[in-house]
């Protein structure tokens, strides 16, 4: 199922059923699992692995090198993948930057057209990252969580599970989970009530979540609201809580301009 125009290294490793199109790149020192169907033009980096059932769309470049001045090319970094994932057109993934370190994404994401992930990125699984949106360097980004186009996340930032970031936001700080960041700069709007229901969130806990979010809106001393929120009942809110007080880069405080 390799067309005969592809270049696949004699070093790469190829799956069961694996589709390669015209002129598609394979180099060696890379996995791509069963099923995968890797299109015209699309390029897989050498230390690329791909679990199964993976699409990687026309001019899609993946495990390319890191966009770092200091980055020397012979470094052994790895790009992780995952099963299931979506690459579109001219989507790019970076690999690590340091010897042994790895660029992740989880499963069952969708990446559109253009979208970046860059050097040292941890992406959950069921992430969608819209046309033209980006991650930066040591960023991550929860499960389910969604990046609208042209979105940018600054390095080190997080967003945090079932966040929504909104189309041409410019986030600096992290994006707190189960809510809407939005603007330029960004700052949190509310709930995604939304992903949250899509998610299957039920509505006593969307419900715990709303008076968690509502304390930030009204400006409760962040520690005494991060130990309200560890002291209720709902695993959401806790897992709130946990994601404030592991922050070193703050979040997108709600309401600010």
């Amino acid at each position: 199922m390799i067309h005969a125009s592809a270049l696949v290294a004699r070093g790469a490793q190829v799956g069961a059923g694996v589709h390669v199109g015209p002129f598609a790149v394979i180099e060696e020192d890379t996995v791509i699992g069963e099923g995968c169907r890797i299109a015209a033009h699309a390029v897989i980096k050498r230390y690329a692995r791909l679990g199964a059932r993976n699409r990687v769309y026309e001019n899609a470049v993946i495990g390319g090198d890191p966009q770092d001045i200091k980055f020397d090319p012979a470094t052994v970094s790895r790009t992780e993948i995952g099963d299931d994932n979506i690459f579109r057109e001219g989507v790019t993934v970076h690999r690590g930057s340091r010897a042994d370190s790895a660029t992740r994404i989880g499963n069952g994401c969708f990446f559109m057209a253009l979208a970046h992930v860059a050097h040292d990125c941890t992406v959950g699984d069921q992430v969608v990252m819209v046309n033209n949106s980006g991650i930066s360097g040591e960023a991550t980004v929860g499960d389910r969580a969604f990046l609208g186009g042209a979105a940018g996340v600054h390095q080190f930032c997080r967003v945090g599970r079932n966040a929504m970031v909104g189309m041409n936001s410019k986030l600096v700080q992290d994006a707190l989970p189960f809510c809407i960041t939005d603007g330029n700069p960004a700052r949190a709007r509310g709930l995604n009530l939304v992903g949250l229901r899509r998610a299957g969130f039920k509505a006593a806990e969307i419900a715990e979540l709303k008076d968690a979010y509502r304390m930030l809106y009204q400006k409760v001393p962040l520690k005494e609201a991060i130990e309200r929120m560890k002291n209720g009942s709902s695993a959401a809110v806790k897992e709130l809580a946990a994601f404030l007080e592991s922050g070193k880069r703050g979040f997108a405080h709600p309401g600010e301009a």
